[in-house]
């Protein structure tokens, strides 16, 4: 079992960033597959960005590249999504999600998730 807890989330001006945070509970956590997804009023929930168990790997939603970076601290059990060059657009509420293997169905595949935080507001300003 992983419970997943976001923060970092804010109010923040076009062109600023924001870094958020994901903390886990277990000592599993470094065994699976971190993703971020946010979730715009009016609209479904949609992929963001992974990263791998190693952190070797990272995959982003083609909205978000060059822009946003994920990233994990396997010791400190917590996953990051570092947001910069944000756009009125990046407004949503953001979700992290953990999946036991990144590679077994589509990377940004919301069913391949086992476990979903309660998600964290992000509302960029124009």
């Amino acid at each position: 079992q992983v419970q997943l807890v976001e923060s970092g989330g804010g109010l923040v001006q076009a062109g600023g960033s924001l870094r958020l945070a994901c903390a886990a509970s277990g000592r599993t956590f470094s065994r699976y597959a971190m993703g971020w997804f946010r979730q715009a009023p009016g609209k479904e929930r949609a992929f963001v960005a992974a990263i791998s168990w190693s952190g070797a790997g990272t995959y982003y939603a083609d909205s978000v590249k060059g822009r946003f970076a994920i990233s994990r601290d396997n010791a400190k059990n917590t996953v990051y999504l570092q947001m910069n060059k944000l756009k009125p657009e990046d407004t949503a509420v953001y979700f992290c999600a953990a999946r036991p293997d990144l590679y077994s169905g589509g990377i940004d595949s919301q069913t391949a998730y086992d476990y979903w935080g309660q998600g964290t507001q992000v509302t960029v300003s124009s």
